[in-house]
């Protein structure tokens, strides 16, 4: 459960596995409303990287959790990312964003993205990248909302991190 095979990427689960620890592979990938948006405008936060696509149907269950959880977790530091993965147009894929309420940046991705992120053969597929832009943990398909806060808390760092780094 929680599986969807995304487009043709060429890339192999097994180096995902070899990220961990390692800088989350830089993007500049176009915004919904056509900026140019870089992993690195978020150093210093702790970023939960998200592929989806529109008709990903575990997709849809977790995106009302990170708008909460970017409402809760957006003041200590967190930003989600989402990339959309899919064939939708630039149009399509606003209208979906907009009726599911989301609240953090969507983007249009390339393969060459995903394939940067080891392939997301799999939707959806989160990366959790710490605050210095090193990538903590990865999940391919569905899980828990505690499973996925437990994730956000992990990149976040202990109660008083932020207070410390400035």
């Amino acid at each position: 459960f929680g599986f969807h095979m995304a487009r043709k990427s060429q890339g192999t689960a097994s180096a995902v596995g070899n990220m961990k620890g390692q800088p989350a592979p830089e993007f500049a990938l176009q915004s919904l409303d056509n900026k140019t948006v870089h992993l690195s405008d978020f150093h210093g936060k702790a970023v939960l990287l998200n592929f989806w696509a529109t008709w990903c149907e575990p997709c849809k269950i977790e995106m009302p959790w990170f708008v909460d959880l970017q409402k809760q977790y957006g003041p200590e530091g967190l930003q989600i990312v989402g990339v959309a993965m899919d064939d939708a147009s630039q149009q399509d894929i606003a209208a979906f964003a907009k009726n599911m309420g989301v609240n953090y940046p969507i983007l249009i991705g390339k393969e060459a993205v995903g394939d940067s992120y080891g392939g997301v053969q799999f939707l959806p597929a989160t990366f959790y990248i710490d605050r210095d832009g090193k990538v903590v943990d990865k999940i391919f398909g569905l899980k828990g909302r505690g499973e996925i806060e437990d994730g956000i808390k992990k990149i976040l760092g202990p109660p008083g991190a932020v207070q410390a780094r400035k």
